[in-house]
């Protein structure tokens, strides 16, 4: 199939550096946030189990960047096999929604752990955090079959073999962008927006919490809008504008670099989680915390994964406490601390 010819110049210099950046990076500090999540899992921490997933995600997906490197500074002209292109570039997207299943799902841990402690004790095991991982990889199975049986490869007008690159965009890449829009971004985008609000609400209204402690949940709260805004909005905005309009070669030309730029910011995402484990630490909140203070003025959102090391400790009339990680409430003080955190 022949591709319209568009100008990859984007791809020639800024790619390459950034790709090479975040492989550098964030390979140690994913192998780290692995090592972290295993201890995690130890404790019998469920989001470690979360945390062990994203970081295998982020992983594969830096081990595909050296063949995209390779990829931008041959021109845009793939010259290995076939199955090094599927495998890069379902590496590529795949994590892109498997970061952002994971996000949703600990979003939603997190507000069940802090508005009903004892309501959904389930959610709150390692049993569960398996099931929904199991889930949200199986959710990325309809993509990875269609990548898989597809023409990935292309040639354009100057005979150079793309991959993953067909402009304009084919019919039966518009289905596909059209599930991964509604299934993959905007419905857990919706749900963590939603759980994280009303966390904000309970501990807004916890007269008990620690001044500290609030302002470190405000803090993560946005440190992960943020990075969410930052690495997958963007990129969605014009998949969304090119799976609606893109219809001819003068349009593709036209939203190419945007649409790059977009695809070029989701690869921060790899970086995220270790400078969020980082910045819940105490002693590792200084400049983070000076930059994210005036946001959280105006910020009514609530964020994300490493959580589960940051103790929210709320005083009832029994004193009872919760854990961000693990929820333990004493037997005699369930009745109290269900009053007390009522919306």
């Amino acid at each position: 199939m022949n591709n319209c010819t568009v100008d990859h110049s984007i791809h020639q210099i800024l790619f390459p550096i950034v790709y090479t950046f975040v492989f550098i990076i964030g390979l140690p500090t994913n192998l780290l946030s692995l090592y972290h999540s295993y201890l995690q899992i130890k404790q019998r921490n469920e989001l470690g189990i979360y945390l062990c997933n994203l970081t295998i995600s982020d992983l594969l997906y830096l081990f595909s960047l050296p063949f995209w490197v390779q990829y931008m500074l041959q021109h845009d002209d793939w010259v290995l096999p076939r199955a090094f292109c599927v495998l890069s570039g379902l590496f590529l997207y795949q994590n892109i929604y498997i970061s952002i299943g994971f996000l949703c799902f600990i979003s939603i841990n997190r507000f069940l752990a802090v508005a009903y402690p004892l309501k959904f004790k389930f959610f709150h095991t390692r049993r569960a955090a398996v099931i929904i991982s199991v889930l949200i990889w199986l959710k990325e199975i309809p993509a990875c079959a269609f990548y898989i049986q597809s023409q990935v490869l292309s040639v354009d007008k100057e005979n150079d073999t793309l991959c993953f690159e067909q402009y304009p965009m084919q019919t039966e890449d518009r289905y596909l962008n059209s599930y991964k829009l509604s299934v993959g971004f905007f419905l857990p985008l919706i749900l963590l927006i939603y759980s994280y609000y009303k966390v904000l609400m309970v501990v807004h209204q916890s007269h008990g919490l620690e001044k500290q402690r609030k302002l470190r949940i405000k803090r993560l709260v946005s440190g992960t809008i943020i990075i969410f805004l930052v690495c997958f909005v963007p990129y969605h905005v014009f998949l969304m504008v090119r799976t609606i309009s893109e219809h001819d070669c003068k349009f593709a030309d036209a939203v190419f670099e945007a649409y790059h730029f977009g695809l070029l910011l989701t690869s921060l995402n790899c970086l995220a989680d270790p400078i969020l484990y980082c910045f819940i630490s105490p002693s590792s909140q200084g400049w983070l915390g000076r930059f994210l203070d005036p946001v959280t003025n105006f910020l009514p959102c609530r964020r994300r994964k490493e959580i589960e090391n940051v103790e929210m400790k709320i005083n009832s009339p029994g004193t009872a406490k919760i854990s961000l990680g693990t929820q333990r409430l004493p037997k005699q003080e369930e009745n109290d601390y269900q009053s007390s955190t009522k919306a």
